[in-house]
């Protein structure tokens, strides 16, 4: 049975974007046999989207402190038609934190457990300025993520 890797994004700048790209990447590293990769910005993430979903990356910039608008607008859309159907979901994160992202680290573990989902590792939080580094580790995280889905481990 094919199983479906949801990236739930908001790339507001170009260096955002690359992050973005570079989870495609790290999916197509994994050459998943079992597994499709379904990229979706924020406001065309919705609860059909979710529920399809095996497992779930969520990427978003840190702002003013916390996740951005528009994934908080996700989460309000998507927060009681998926409650129960979620359920055990495995998911990472991905913060893009010109600060320290503390706000958005906590945002997203309050919301995530609120629902239920089941982190499978600790939140990435690419801290200060840009680094070129940031691409790998995205791409190292999806890389991992897509091979535990597509091998049964998560």
């Amino acid at each position: 049975m094919m199983k479906n890797l949801l990236i739930v994004y908001h790339a507001p700048s170009g260096n955002t974007q690359k992050l973005v790209e570079a989870c495609q990447q790290g999916f197509d590293e994994a050459h998943c046999e079992n597994t499709r990769l379904k990229t979706l910005h924020c406001f065309a993430a919705d609860e059909e989207a979710t529920r399809s979903a095996d497992a779930i990356i969520l990427l978003t910039p840190e702002n003013l402190g916390y996740i951005s608008g528009a994934l908080k607008d996700y989460f309000d859309r998507i927060y009681y038609p998926c409650l129960e159907d979620t359920q055990g979901m495995p998911c990472a994160v991905i913060i893009r934190a010109g600060h320290d992202g503390t706000g958005s680290h906590q945002a997203l573990k309050t919301i995530t457990t609120g629902l239920r989902w089941r982190w499978v590792q600790d939140a990435l939080i690419l801290r200060g300025s840009w680094q070129d580094d940031f691409l790998q580790q995205v791409r190292d995280l999806t890389t991992g993520m897509a091979a535990a889905l597509d091998g049964g481990m998560i």
